[in-house]
């Protein structure tokens, strides 16, 4: 499954956000699952453009043009998962 290891990321912060007592508890939790759904994210686009989708067509799904797909996307930062 692409970017498994991400969405095992995501469940945990989710659970540690709903068991938090502090507000930093809560804070630090949401930002784990924001980055960790980023993540995912990356790792389904690239997946999408190994299985030949355009840039076009990915940018058609974010309601963005071909190059703000590719400006958003292309080589933020190293996939993991």
């Amino acid at each position: 499954m692409i970017g498994g290891a991400n969405v095992k990321r995501i469940t945990r912060a989710l659970a540690d956000l709903q068991r938090a007592k502090t507000a930093v508890k809560r804070l630090d939790a949401a930002r784990r699952a924001r980055e960790a759904a980023d993540d995912l994210e990356q790792a389904h686009v690239a997946a999408a453009r190994a299985a030949g989708l355009t840039w076009a067509q990915i940018g058609e799904v974010y309601g963005l043009t071909k190059q703000g797909a590719q400006q958003r996307f292309r080589g933020e930062r190293t996939i993991t998962g």
